[in-house]
C-alpha cells in the first residue's frame, strides 16, 4: 500500500485535532462523565474508525481493508485488556473520579507516541531483516502463555513499581491531591502530587503494552500506514470506553483466554510467514520453507470468532456474573469510604446507592459462585464498614 506524504499529513492532523478536541471540550474542566456521554462519544469514535476502514476498503482494495479491520479489532481488544491495569493503577493511587479522565487522556497520548516510535522501528527492522518475524512470533507466543498464568500475589500493586518508588525516594512528593495539578505547595515547598506519579505509572505500563501490541498488528499487515491508523483509532475513544464499561470489566472473566488464543494464532501466523520468507542459513540452508500461509480473511474471521465466543461466554457465565457483582460492590464500598475519592456529595450518594443495588443483585445469585470470588471475606468486611460509615453520616 503506497501512501503519499499528503495523506500521511492529513491523517496525522485529523488524529491530533481529535485529541485536542477531547482535551479542550471534555477534559479541561474536571467532571465525571455520565453513562450517556460516555456511550455517545464511544459510538462516535468507533464510527469514525469504521468509516476510515470503509475508505481504505474502497480506495485501496478489499485486502488492505480487511487488514485494517483485523488490526483495529485486535488492538481494540488489547486496549480493553489494558483498561484492567489502568483501573488497578488508579485505584492504587486513589485518583479522584472527576480527575481520572485527564489521566486516561495522558495515557492515550503517551501510548500513541510510544507505539508510533515502535511502529516505525518495527517497519525498519522488517524491511531490513525478514528474520524479525521469528522474534515477533516468539514474543506473541510467550505473551499468550503469560496471559494463561494464574494471577500472582503482586498483581494488585501494579502502581508500586520501581520508577514510582525511585521517584518518591529521590523527589519531594505528597500523598495529597490538589485538584488535577501536577505540583503543589506543602509547608512552603514545591512538591509532586500523586497525579504526576500516576501518569508516570500509566506511561510505564503503556511502554510494556506496546511491546505486545505492535508485533501483534505487524502479524496481520506489514503496511506501516495501516498499522499506524489501526493503532491510533483503537486508542481514540478509550477514555470514554473506560467509563462506559467500568464495572463490566470484571465481568469479562474469559477475556484473557480469548486474547491468549488470538495472540498465539497471530504468533503462529508470524512464524509461518518467517519460514516462508526464511533467509537464516541454519534453517533449510537459508532457503524459503514451503509452508501454508494464513490469509487475512481467515485471520479476521478467527479474531472476530474468538472475541465473540469469549465475550458471550463471560456474560452468560454464572461465575462471571458473581465475580463482576462482588468486585463492583467492593469498588463502590472502597470509593465510599475514601473521603479523597471525590469532593462531589452527589457522586458519593450515587456510589452508595450503586453499592446497595449491587448487593441486591448479589443476594439473588447462587451462594457457591459468590463464595468462590477471590478475597470474598475481606470484601464482605469492607462492604459492612461502608454501611457503618453511611449510618454514622445519616445520624450525624
Amino acid at each position: 500500500m503506497t501512501v503519499s506524504p499528503l495523506i500521511w499529513g492529513v491523517t496525522i492532523a485529523v488524529i491530533l485535532a481529535l485529541l485536542a478536541f477531547d482535551y479542550f471540550f471534555h477534559i479541561r474542566k474536571a467532571h465525571i462523565p455520565t453513562l450517556k456521554e460516555a456511550a455517545v462519544w464511544s459510538s462516535i469514535y468507533v464510527g469514525l474508525a469504521v468509516i476510515f476502514g470503509v475508505i481504505v476498503f474502497l480506495f485501496s482494495g478489499p485486502t488492505d481493508g480487511a487488514e485494517y479491520f483485523a488490526g483495529y479489532i485486535t488492538e481494540k481488544a488489547l486496549s480493553v485488556d489494558n483498561l484492567f491495569v489502568f483501573l488497578i493503577i488508579m485505584a492504587s493511587f486513589r485518583v479522584p473520579r472527576e480527575d481520572q479522565q485527564k489521566v486516561l487522556l495522558f495515557g492515550i497520548v503517551f501510548a500513541l507516541i510510544a507505539r508510533t516510535g515502535f511502529i516505525f522501528l518495527g517497519a525498519a527492522l522488517i524491511n531490513s531483516f525478514s528474520w524479525v518475524f521469528y522474534i515477533f512470533g516468539l514474543i506473541l507466543l510467550i505473551t499468550a502463555g503469560n496471559l494463561l498464568k494464574p494471577e500472582g500475589e503482586g498483581d494488585d500493586d501494579e502502581a508500586n513499581n520501581f520508577i514510582i518508588r525511585l521517584a518518591k525516594k529521590v523527589l519531594p512528593t505528597t500523598d495529597h491531591y490538589d485538584g488535577d495539578k501536577l505540583f503543589t505547595l506543602e509547608n512552603g515547598k514545591k512538591v509532586l502530587t500523586p497525579m504526576l506519579l500516576v501518569m508516570v505509572a500509566i506511561g510505564g505500563t503503556d511502554l510494556l503494552f506496546a511491546l505486545d501490541s505492535i508485533p501483534a498488528i505487524f502479524g496481520l499487515t506489514q503496511s506501516t500506514f495501516i498499522v499506524f491508523t489501526a493503532t491510533a483509532f483503537s486508542l481514540m475513544g478509550l477514555r470514554q470506553l473506560y467509563f462506559l464499561i467500568d464495572g463490566l470489566l470484571d465481568r469479562l472473566i474469559y477475556l484473557s483466554y480469548g486474547l491468549a488464543a488470538i495472540l498465539a494464532f497471530i504468533g503462529v501466523k508470524l512464524v509461518l510467514h518467517a519460514l516462508h520468507e526464511n533467509t537464516l542459513p541454519f534453517i533449510n540452508g537459508g532457503e524459503h520453507v514451503p509452508v501454508v500461509e494464513i490469509s487475512t480473511g481467515l485471520s479476521l474471521s478467527v479474531i472476530l470468532g474468538v472475541l465473540v465466543i469469549t465475550v458471550i461466554a463471560s456474560l452468560v457465565s454464572p461465575a462471571g456474573k458473581a465475580t463482576a457483582a462482588v468486585n463492583n460492590a467492593r469498588r463502590h464500598a472502597a470509593a465510599y469510604q475514601d473521603l479523597t475519592y471525590t469532593s462531589d456529595p452527589a457522586e458519593r450518594e450515587r456510589v452508595y446507592t450503586a453499592l446497595c443495588e449491587e448487593e441486591k443483585v448479589i443476594f439473588t445469585m447462587d451462594k457457591k459462585y459468590r463464595d468462590k470470588v477471590k478475597d470474598i471475606e475481606a470484601i464482605r468486611a469492607e462492604v459492612a464498614h461502608a454501611h457503618e460509615m453511611h449510618a454514622k453520616y445519616i445520624n450525624s
